[in-house]
Order: structure tokens, then C-alpha cells, then sequence
């Protein structure tokens, strides 16, 4: 698969979601306390994102 989201523990021990695109980070989240609301932003923007509009 070309794309994906990861959950990785930054320097501080914090859990970021990252989206990589042929293993390039397209972008992250701010880092969280627990892996589980890192799933949480996964799960928000799988969701939500879809039918977000485009601004120039």
C-alpha cells in the first residue's frame, strides 16, 4: 500500500499519527499522552476528512 497512518513516540514519549504517502510524511498530529487518542485523531480525520472543502 502506498499510503498509510502510523502511531509513533516522539523524543518527548509523546504518540504521533503521521500519514506517509510512499514513506514520505504527508503530515502529523500534535503529539498525545496515550496511543489510544492517537487512534482517536486517526479515526477523527478518517471521518471527518473526506468531504472537507479545498481552499486556494
Amino acid at each position: 500500500m502506498a499510503h498509510k497512518f502510523v502511531i509513533e513516540q516522539n523524543k518527548a514519549g509523546e504518540y504521533v499519527a503521521k500519514f506517509k504517502y510512499n514513506s514520505e510524511i504527508m503530515f502529523w498530529t500534535e503529539g498525545y499522552t496515550t496511543k489510544a487518542s492517537a487512534q482517536n485523531a486517526i479515526d477523527s480525520i478518517k471521518k471527518n476528512g473526506p468531504p472537507a472543502p479545498v481552499e486556494d
